[in-house]
């Protein structure tokens, strides 16, 4: 497992994360057994990088990431939260300082720390990144000792652009993947520029990318995979990539060819972020300790070839991009 630096932080993280979601919820029947095996599984395998949010099963991620750490002991992974979805309505007149320290509070008692090692503003509207004071706020908790650093989980490129303005924003969670390549046009370079953490989220399309979904396979009602399909509940980029489903499948068998002998197709797509530079780290999500530890894996993959990473760009361009390239 290799490692970077977190941007201009002091932290040094593996670049193979654990993405908490779905230990929290939303991802259909996961039992908090399986969720603290799964990051027991993960911190085992040489994991320092844990990525939940305050809204992931209302705070179960949290708790379930709290419980793990304390039964460990020992040196403390990076931990980083989100802070914003708990507005409702959620609307950009929502992101105040109070609000948010008000949930950063939350997150204090939920993980059982007295500072929070990251704290991320999530997929705010729009116009909250034109928003100074805001920023300002964040600056201000961070000297307050709530906070050691913050950073941004964004939807869009141009999104992300425009937060990493901001001096103190340390990091952006962004969803980069083969289905969905547009950050690495500009958004990479600048971050690498500015020396800005790059989290990459949705590293595998909800699970598309491992190949193993098949227009037969049944969602349960409570699995995003379900119910935002059409971004009825949240953005829809946030499930299968924005990619839809079934031209998503029909990438998948081409990229299914790409996969070296004796690899997984996830392992091969985690791979293919890591390819990157510009990433720091990668959070996949896992339901369970096998998947966990199949996450980690990836990391020893050997780099890809030139033609192998064409291809993948070719496939993308012909039957992806032209459903989702413009609109992230």
């Amino acid at each position: 497992m290799r490692h970077h630096s977190f941007g201009n932080t002091p932290f040094t993280v593996s670049e193979i994360g654990f993405g908490a979601w779905q230990i929290g919820g939303s991802w259909g029947d996961v039992s908090e057994a399986d969720g603290r095996a799964a990051l027991n599984a993960a911190l085992d395998a040489g994991v320092t990088f844990i990525d939940t949010a305050d809204v992931y099963g209302d705070g179960r991620s949290e708790k379930i990431i709290a419980d793990v750490l304390k039964s460990r002991g020992g040196q403390r992974p990076m931990v980083a939260t989100k802070a914003g979805r708990r507005l409702d309505p959620h609307v950009a007149e929502g992101y105040t300082k109070a609000n948010i320290e008000r949930f950063i509070d939350r997150s204090l008692t939920n993980l059982e720390v007295d500072l929070l090692d990251l704290v991320q503003l999530h997929c705010p509207p729009q116009d909250v990144y034109y928003d100074p004071a805001l920023f300002e706020g964040m600056e201000e908790l961070r000297k307050a000792g709530k906070i050691r650093h913050y950073g941004v989980s964004v939807a869009r490129v141009e999104e992300a652009l425009k937060a990493i303005d901001y001096p103190g924003v340390v990091s952006v969670q962004i969803i980069y993947n083969i289905f969905r390549q547009r950050p690495a046009d500009l958004f990479f370079k600048e971050a690498k520029r500015k020396n800005i953490a790059v989290i990459v989220r949705v590293p595998l399309a909800s699970g598309l990318l491992s190949g193993k979904i098949t227009a037969k396979t049944a969602f349960s009602a409570d699995d995003h995979r379900s119910f935002n399909r059409h971004g009825e509940a949240f953005d829809v980029g946030e499930t299968f990539a924005g990619v839809p489903f079934e031209v998503g499948l029909q990438a998948v068998e081409e990229i299914r060819k790409l996969v070296p002998q004796g690899a997984s197709m996830a392992a091969f797509a985690l791979r293919w972020i890591l390819m990157n530079e510009a990433v720091t780290v990668v959070i996949p999500g896992a339901r369970n300790a096998e998947q966990a530890r199949a996450n980690a894996a990836a990391a020893e993959l050997p780099a890809l070839s030139a033609d192998v990473m064409k291809a993948a760009r070719d496939t993308y361009d012909r039957l992806v991009a032209p459903h989702v390239h413009h609109r992230w």
